[in-house]
């Protein structure tokens, strides 16, 4: 124990279903602030029922983890949405090309490719508290696949070697050690970089210039989902 004076014991006892109780209603209120009554209702007649669990799920994933140091935050998100979501390309779930979804109509669709799992990551970890100038939605070549891939990277400091969150590759490791993908450039909300091979980037300007990115940022702001893009 903490504290071996007697005299505390008592006080101990009596403030311990106050302390959970507590904890609980921190807890509720980190996924409630996102999934209001308006969101369920709304997701409700574009997905069905069913929608309801899943976002129940995402906002009690997002209140259990306000708290965590951030290295478990990304853990936390890393798995939960790796885990949800079924990959299944924009032709075949979109009927379209490419098409970056809401973390909305990922969840409720319960489908996306990897855009959408790194949108979905992004977003739940700014809802976190982590600092968007950490985080930067990363387009890549998958070198094994050959083919384009996009993953979340995280930087503990500017100049540190970053972590990639993948839905490949589900163990989060430093860039360094992910041979299997060669950068090309990364975005977030606060600009866009030309990657280097060997970690340097270029900055190239703002993400607004990505047509797909500003279309993401409307079609969240009309289903509700104004507490992630305000809490950034």
């Amino acid at each position: 124990m903490a504290n071996q004076g007697c005299s505390r014991v008592p006080l101990l006892v009596l403030s311990v279903p106050l302390l959970l109780l507590m904890i609980c209603l921190v807890m509720a209120q980190g996924g409630a602030k996102l999934i209001t009554p308006k969101l369920l209702a709304s997701a409700q007649q574009a997905y069905g029922a069913s929608v309801d669990k899943k976002l129940r799920r995402w906002g009690a994933l997002l209140g259990k983890s306000q708290q965590s140091q951030e290295m478990k935050k990304l853990k936390r998100v890393n798995y939960y949405f790796n885990q949800q979501i079924t990959f299944i390309s924009d032709k075949q779930h979109w009927q379209k090309e490419d098409y970056w979804a809401t973390p909305l109509e990922t969840l409720g669709s319960g489908g996306g490719d990897c855009e959408d799992y790194v949108i979905a990551k992004y977003f739940s970890l700014i809802y976190l508290g982590v600092d968007q100038k950490k985080l930067r939605i990363t387009y890549v070549k998958a070198i094994k696949l050959n083919q384009a891939h996009m993953v979340l990277a995280y930087y503990a400091k500017p100049s540190s070697d970053p972590l990639i969150l993948d839905n490949i590759n589900p163990t989060i490791m430093p860039a360094s050690r992910r041979r299997d993908l060669a950068p090309v450039y990364s975005f977030n909300g606060l600009g866009m970089w030309l990657e280097r091979m060997r970690g340097s980037s270029i900055k190239m300007g703002d993400a607004n210039r990505l047509n797909m990115w500003v279309d993401l940022l409307v079609r969240m702001e009309e289903q509700g989902l104004q507490a992630l893009l305000n809490a950034g």
